[in-house]
């Protein structure tokens, strides 16, 4: 496996997706490649645990 080039949905800035990254995710049974960029991610990571967080407080 090579590591390869994407494009982030969110910011459209390009990204390595690692040949480990995609050793990873194969073990894992991922089926899709990630469509954010790391930074991305956990930025959407933490809006996610916020809501939750937010909606327990209700």
């Amino acid at each position: 496996m090579t590591d390869k080039m994407l494009t982030c949905r969110d910011c459209g800035k390009e990204f390595v997706f690692t040949a480990g990254e995609q050793e990873f995710y194969a073990e894992k049974g991922f089926e899709h490649e990630p469509t954010r960029c790391p930074e991305c991610r956990k930025a959407n990571k933490a809006k996610r645990a916020a809501m939750r967080h937010n909606r327990r407080q209700d």
